[in-house]
């Protein structure tokens, strides 16, 4: 039985219950930038999310690189990504998304042989449709369950109404999900559904 701290990422480690995730910005091509931050507001992890160009890294404070997520395709809408610990070369995770437009649900799965990890669930149908079609849709806070392989809801990825995204991460139970990896999921789940 796969373990939470199997799949931390080295210079992560990630133990809190509480994460905040915010696009922070756009780079000169457009591309949405994230910043993570620990309950203390220090910064866990950065990045520039490359969302048609394959890899994306992330990196700490000093830009040493913590990981990446790639894609499996090269259209970045829905489907695999894979997530790797940047310092071991180890594939830990892969982010699944089931595409539709009235509720998003992404899962998280061991790299190796393919066994459920967490899932991450939108929270409703009608807010999914309107920041999808609504012209100001994308300002609309979005909320999403926490469950882990057996179901049980364990914690909430909530934003409010703004400009820029900002996920407030919190965790009931940090004892039977990966940390880290949900974390980063955060930043994906954004970045795909704003594109």
């Amino acid at each position: 039985m796969e373990t939470p701290q199997q799949y931390e990422i080295t210079g992560l480690g990630l133990s809190s219950n509480k994460y905040t995730v915010e696009q922070t910005g756009q780079d000169k091509n457009f591309r949405p930038e994230y910043e993570a931050r620990n309950i203390t507001g220090q910064t866990i992890f950065r990045c520039t999310y490359n969302t048609y160009e394959g890899e994306t890294s992330f990196v700490d404070d000093d830009d040493n690189e913590l990981l990446t997520i790639a894609p499996s395709g090269t259209l970045d809408i829905a489907g695999d990504y894979l997530l790797t610990d940047s310092q071991t070369g180890d594939d830990l995770v892969v982010l699944d998304n089931d595409f539709s437009f009235f509720q998003d649900t992404w899962r998280i799965h061991d790299a190796q042989d393919g066994s459920l990890v967490a899932k991450v669930t939108s929270g409703g149908g009608l807010i999914t449709i309107a920041r999808k079609f609504l012209p100001v849709g994308q300002f609309i806070g979005h909320n999403f369950e926490i469950a882990d392989a057996a179901g049980n809801s364990i914690g909430t990825i909530e934003s409010d109404f703004a400009i820029r995204d900002q996920y407030e991460i919190k965790l009931s139970d940090s004892s039977s999900v990966p940390i880290d990896p949900i974390v980063v999921a955060t930043v994906v789940i954004d970045a795909i559904q704003g594109n």
